[in-house]
């Protein structure tokens, strides 16, 4: 592999890099020296994953060897609490490095291109229990009922995947050390016994990389989780184009008439289960006093959301965000006050899975959304961050679905319009850089300021593409005249499906080798090629065969399995020597 040095860094590459691949890593090297933020933009196409995971790395090699090969040590407190780690954390005190992306799937593909390098640092993936949880019941569950199942069947030892997690690290020490995937880790349980969410627990001590969704950074909870020293680690965003929206979506919240009605439901069901608790076995445990309380503050939370006035429902109720706390207020939900409500909300989810574990049917706690909605609106003691937000109530008619049909149903919600809140924590956690990367960042001066953080270290990487490569122009009409209007009403007309087939075949006879087609639906495409079969020519000759006498034509198959196939039927027909080229067929998603 080619290596190069950069800012004294050596950095093995799998290719011979672009200027633009050069520069690009050169920025991230820069970020990482100086410990200062970056805002990088690099085209689709430019390799910038693999740029950035090679620079990374190579920086982080430069300050001592990785852990690969090495075990989690036992620890004396096995299994006695499953948020309590069969082992001991045995990392050095070299930073850690988080990558994130917005989806799984993606950061698949960024693990095929760690692949392709020459770094092993040890790694692991981080999932939910909803992709890594084995157990015949609890992996049917979903959300905090499936969290609070597992929870309590490792407190009381049920669990055999969980019990062989400690003896299958012990014996397994290089788990990690090549890059492996969800998938990977859900093989490995269900082949030799581990928990495959535990697995991944275990590795996050010791790595040295850890891929995880957006989300695993973004959300308290979820970061809390994280056994990470957060001290000098670095943070990497990936395809941070929907960074900001998310963002702001995870510091809101919004409470619908259904939901209040759920948990309202609950906090009853709490009451009966408590009483009934005491008169059969004595056990006092559940204060249903508490729950009472917990019910009377939602009706009352209900009545006055009720009593909001609303002039226009299409406008609705909107208020500056501190008002929150003022309605609240109203009900006695005070900072004083929060605390013990909290408590008394994690009591009744707690007795609500106690609950479910004699039933067949398992049913969603409700009320744990109550719990988060007032982690976020009493986040800090002097509500500083209120001043970034709008309580916003609407109403519209509801839904059957909601069980309230005919009647107006509600929402409150508490609007963020401030990104940056989602994301300032790193800064009080020490993190030494921000990395935040995609193909489309520019303007990146607005980009930074929505998410309030400096970024000292910014680049706008052009294409590896250069101008006299690439021709892009808008054809308005076909050959005959007609408008290319591919609007609703326009498009099925006879002559906008003849015009548009007949230049696609004079673009069949004069672009060489590869020709891509995407149209906005699988409904218009197959429109289309109907057409061009049926359509003949003056020469009795139909469309779609003049078509087939300059490209050998593949169409994309509905079925997304189909999918990987369709494309090597492509490139094949693409090197075929007898052959002037293929044209691929294809629906254009907007993705």
């Amino acid at each position: 592999m080619p290596t190069y040095n950069i800012r004294g860094v050596v950095v093995d590459f799998p290719f011979e890099a672009y200027d633009c691949q050069l520069v690009y890593m050169e920025k991230v090297i820069q970020s990482l020296q100086e410990r200062c933020n970056a805002l990088l933009e690099s085209p689709t196409g430019t390799g910038k994953t693999l740029c950035l995971l090679c620079a990374t790395l190579a920086w982080r090699k430069s300050l001592g060897g990785f852990s690969t090969g090495m075990s989690v040590k036992s620890s004396q407190k096995e299994e006695s609490e499953p948020d309590v780690s069969l082992s001991q954390p045995v990392r050095s005190n070299l930073p850690a490095i988080i990558y994130t992306s917005r989806t799984h799937s993606q950061i698949r593909q960024v693990i095929q291109e760690l692949k392709r390098t020459r770094y092993r640092p040890k790694m692991v993936v981080l999932g939910s229990r909803e992709q890594l949880c084995i157990h015949d019941e609890v992996s049917s569950l979903r959300g905090k009922t499936q969290t609070n199942s597992c929870h309590s069947l490792c407190r009381k030892r049920k669990c055999s995947h969980h019990s062989r997690v400690a003896e299958y690290m012990k014996k397994n020490p290089h788990l990690g050390d090549e890059p492996i995937d969800i998938e990977d880790l859900v093989n490995v349980g269900r082949r030799f016994g581990p928990c495959p969410y535990y697995v991944s627990r275990e590795l996050h001590r010791i790595a040295d990389i850890f891929f995880a969704p957006y989300n695993y950074l973004i959300d308290p909870g979820n970061r809390k989780s994280l056994k990470v020293d957060w001290n000098n680690s670095i943070l990497i965003f990936d395809e941070a184009h929907n960074l900001e929206g998310l963002c702001a979506d995870a510091a809101s919240f919004e409470l619908p008439s259904w939901l209040l009605k759920a948990c309202i439901i609950e906090a009853k069901h709490c009451i009966d289960l408590s009483v009934e608790r005491r008169e059969e076995s004595n056990d006092k445990s559940r204060n249903p006093d508490n729950f009472a309380i917990l019910r009377a503050l939602l009706l009352k939370l209900e009545k006055r959301i009720a009593e909001v006035p609303i002039q226009s429902k299409e406008l609705g109720f909107t208020k500056p965000g501190p008002y929150i706390y003022e309605l609240l207020s109203e009900l006695n939900i005070t900072h004083e006050t929060v605390s013990k409500l909290i408590q008394i909300i994690d009591d009744a989810a707690v007795l609500i899975e106690e609950d479910n574990q004699h039933k067949v049917a398992h049913t969603t706690c409700r009320l744990e959304s109550i719990g988060d909605i007032l982690n976020t609106i009493f986040k800090d003691e002097g509500n500083a961050h209120a001043k970034f937000y709008r309580v916003h109530v609407h109403e519209v008619e509801a839904s059957a679905a909601d069980g309230l049909k005919g009647k107006a149903s509600r929402t409150l919600s508490w609007w963020c319009f401030n990104p940056g809140i989602a994301l300032e924590a790193f800064s009080k956690l020490g993190v030494g850089s921000v990395i935040l990367t995609s193909g489309t960042l520019a303007p990146l001066d607005s980009f930074a300021q929505e998410l309030k953080l400096e970024f000292p270290v910014r680049l706008e990487n052009p294409h590896v593409i250069t101008p006299s490569q690439i021709w892009a122009g808008v054809v308005p009409a076909g050959p005959s005249g007609c408008s290319f209007n591919s609007s609703y009403r326009n498009r099925d007309s006879i002559e906008y499906k003849q015009d548009l087939g007949n230049a696609i075949v004079n673009f069949a006879r004069i672009v060489p080798d590869g020709l891509l087609v995407f149209f906005p639906s699988y409904y218009i495409l197959d429109q289309c090629i109907g057409c061009w079969k049926n359509m003949s020519h003056a020469n009795s000759t139909t469309i779609w065969e003049r078509i087939c006498k300059h490209k050998k034509p593949v169409v994309e198959p509905r079925q997304s399995s189909l999918f990987p196939s369709s494309i090597e039927d492509y490139l094949a027909k693409l090197k075929d020597a007898s052959a002037s080229g293929a044209v691929f067929f294809a629906v254009c998603r907007g993705e």
